[in-house]
């Protein structure tokens, strides 16, 4: 076999429809000894990150390509001079001896492009008295102000929460060290774990066999990221007396979705948020990311409720009032509340004490055409069942129309969120902030029940309360919902006077 003969080329596998991919990695040099699948570069698109395996064995001669370049399918991204071959002249090359290569079978076609992630073998040690330097690796290139790195280009591939890596940590907070995340020893996975996450493996100490950095190792390295506040670079240069003191805690920022181009997919329309959502859109998110939500689900037993209600429907509509189920699950809360004060209050905002409250202020959500807004029934533990009826369909009407003061949405201690007329059997309702407890009402349907030997027809009310696990624990919350459903299953108890 000649010279022009034993030279192999690798390229770009079939990556279907992806255009100019991103190299992120380059795992070999000239003079490196490779097998059939060892990793020769490491690839990164909007959906995936990839390794492109050798399909040769030998000596890499040329790599074509760089760390920050992009490529495509059929790309040529390194030579590679094959066993016995006499290498191409050239001063590097005139005394460096031929290298044995590692035993190794065939690549079929189709794992070579298929796009997941291959373990990477390790490369032969060059043979004694070579005389070959290693080429020195291409510096990273410049990358723009505000621009985002490289693992901020895609999606985070595996979800954040099922790895134990807070979703709040950004990979833009600090750069990485190129050359010192190459020399770091770590596999190619936990190199694609640290870039989606943005985390100089330069700086994480490995634990695992022979000092080799593992997932844990980058977990722990982002936990402690953000349990200690990043100081700016004027503050580390200056001398530590100098220095003021830091805060107690800073919050992390939110993570960024990136935008995405839906008209390349079909036909697009855009409709504007309504004002209201507009409004509500980030207080429900900050709500949901800054509560630790749990949701404890319930039945209550209803069936005599809804028959004492039934006999109270033209006593209530000679007075002018629609009595719904709602007003009698409004009272039911009015007394869980006086029975279990912590559900009452909220947290103070040092974190450290509770604001326990001595009023009762209930808000319902309220389904609106402009989007859902929260009416506020005032010092709902002086009113009846009839008196939150009235209230409840005057709130609701001026909801209606557009017509609902702000004064009427202010000062809730505890909101109920009822599907029932629209169906569903449970939802986790996100907590009204500053509330601690939020209790979310589905369609009530009818069930057998166990009772006294045999089944019985009743009509059961699912009930799921998400609360504020800071405040309150899920036995309490278990107590509240179990209280409250005994309350619901006795409903005469309800009508009785308020003092």
């Amino acid at each position: 076999m000649n010279a022009a003969a034993s030279v192999l080329e690798v390229r770009v596998p079939d990556m279907g429809n992806f255009k100019d991919v991103a190299v992120i990695d380059v795992l070999v040099k000239p003079g490196d000894s490779i097998a059939i699948d060892t990793p020769i570069v490491t690839l990164e698109s909007d959906k995936a990150t990839m390794d492109v395996p050798s399909t040769a064995v030998g000596v890499v001669e040329k790599v074509h390509t760089s760390k920050g370049g992009t490529v495509n399918t059929g790309d040529l991204i390194a030579t590679v001079r094959a066993d016995g071959a006499k290498p191409a002249p050239g001063p590097a090359d005139a005394a460096a001896p031929v290298v044995a290569p590692a035993a190794s079978s065939p690549t079929p076609p189709a794992a070579a492009a298929a796009p997941t992630r291959t373990a990477a073998a390790p490369a032969a040690a060059p043979a004694p008295g070579s005389s070959a330097a290693p080429a020195t690796a291409a510096p990273p290139p410049a990358r723009a102000p505000g621009a985002p790195p490289a693992a901020a280009r895609g999606a985070v591939l595996t979800p954040r929460s099922l790895l134990g890596v807070p979703t709040s940590y950004r990979s833009d907070l600090a750069p990485i060290d190129e050359p010192g995340f190459t020399r770091a020893h770590a596999s190619p996975s936990v190199r694609r774990f640290a870039r989606e996450l943005g985390v100089n493996l330069a700086q994480v100490m490995g634990h695992g066999f022979k000092d080799r950095i593992t997932h844990d190792d980058v977990k722990a390295f982002v936990k402690g990221s953000l349990a200690t506040p990043a100081a700016t670079p004027a503050a580390a240069a200056a001398p530590a007396s100098a220095r003021a003191p830091a805060p107690a805690s800073t919050p992390a920022p939110q993570p960024v979705v990136p935008a995405v181009d839906y008209a390349q997919f079909g036909p697009t329309t855009v409709e504007p948020l309504s004002r209201i959502q507009r409004i509500s859109g980030p207080r429900l998110q900050a709500s949901w990311t800054t509560i630790p939500h749990v949701t404890q689900f319930d039945e209550a037993d209803i069936t005599e409720l809804e028959q004492l209600r039934a006999s109270l429907k033209e006593r209530a509509q000679a007075a002018g009032v629609k009595l719904t189920p709602l007003a009698f699950i409004m009272r039911a809360c009015v007394r869980a509340l006086q029975e279990f004060p912590r559900f009452n209050s909220a947290l103070a905002a040092d974190g450290a004490s509770l604001i326990v409250r001595k009023y009762v202020h209930m808000g319902f959500a309220a389904d609106t055409p402009n989007g859902l807004v929260v009416p506020v029934v005032r010092d709902a533990d002086r009113k009846d069942v009839y008196e939150l009826a009235r209230h409840l369909g005057q709130l609701s009407e001026k909801a209606r129309a557009g017509k609902l003061p702000p004064t009427d949405m202010q000062g809730g201690c505890f909101t109920i969120s009822s599907l029932g007329g629209i169906g569903g059997t449970a939802f986790t309702p996100i907590i009204n902030a500053p509330e601690v407890a939020i209790l979310g009402v589905s369609r009530a349907a009818m069930r057998p029940v166990y009772r006294e030997l045999s089944f019985v027809p009743r009509l059961m009310l699912p009930l799921s309360l998400s609360y504020d696990h800071r405040v309150i624990d899920g036995a309490m919350a278990a107590r509240f919902t179990t209280w409250l459903a005994q309350v619901l299953a006795d409903p005469r108890s309800l009508l009785e006077a308020v003092p």
